[in-house]
C-alpha cells in the first residue's frame, strides 16, 4: 500500500494491529509511541518501587489488628473484675454504715450522760449553797430538807432513764447478735 510516496506496512497481529514504516533496522516508532512506552516503563517502575512499603503497611495493620483482638479479649474479664470490686466496696460500705449507726447511738447515750453529768453539778453546787445556809439558820434546815427529799426523788427518776437505756441496749445487741447469726 502507497500512501504521499512513503510505503506503509500493516502488521496484524491476533490482539493488535501494528503499523509502521519499514527502516533499515526494522519498524521505527513516532516520538508519541516512544513517550507512551517511556510513561508506561515509569509507571511499571513506580509500582514495584510502591509495592515494598505497601507490603510492609500490611503488616502493619495485621499487627495494629491482633493488637485490638488482644485488647478486646482482655476487656471482658477486665471489667468483670471492675464489677466485682465495686460489689466489695459497697459491701465495705454499708458495714461502714452500720458501725456509724453504732457510733451514733453510743454518741445519743454519751449525750444523755452528760446532761445528767451537768445536772449532778448543778445540784452539788446547789447542795453546798444550802449547806451552808442550812448551818445558818433553822428554817433553811426545813428547806434544805424539801431539797433532799427532791433530789431523792430526781435520782430515782434518773435510775428508772438508766434503766430503760440499758434495756433498749440490751435489746439492740441481742437482735444485732440474732441478725449476725441468721446471716453469718
Amino acid at each position: 500500500m502507497r500512501c504521499a510516496g512513503v510505503r506503509t506496512v500493516i502488521m496484524v497481529c491476533p490482539s493488535r494491529v501494528w503499523r509502521g514504516r519499514p527502516t533499515g533496522k526494522g519498524f521505527g516508532m513516532s516520538p508519541g509511541e516512544m513517550a507512551a512506552l517511556i510513561a508506561a516503563g515509569a509507571f511499571v517502575m513506580l509500582v514495584l518501587v510502591l509495592a515494598v512499603p505497601i507490603l510492609r503497611l500490611r503488616h502493619t495493620v495485621d499487627a495494629a489488628t491482633r493488637a485490638l483482638n488482644d485488647v478486646t479479649d482482655q476487656t471482658g474479664p477486665l471489667l468483670g473484675k471492675v464489677n466485682t470490686t465495686i460489689d466489695n466496696v459497697n459491701v465495705a460500705l454499708t458495714q461502714v454504715h452500720t458501725s456509724l449507726d453504732g457510733v451514733n447511738v453510743q454518741l445519743a447515750r454519751l449525750d444523755v450522760v452528760g446532761r445528767n453529768v451537768q445536772q449532778v453539778s448543778a445540784n452539788v453546787a446547789n447542795l453546798a449553797t444550802v449547806v451552808t445556809a442550812a448551818a445558818a439558820n433553822p428554817l433553811v434546815k426545813v428547806a434544805s430538807f424539801g431539797y433532799g427529799l427532791r433530789r431523792a426523788s430526781q435520782k430515782k427518776k434518773m435510775a428508772e432513764e438508766e434503766a430503760q437505756v440499758r434495756a433498749s441496749l440490751k435489746a439492740q445487741r441481742r437482735a444485732a447478735r440474732r441478725g449476725k447469726g441468721l446471716f453469718s
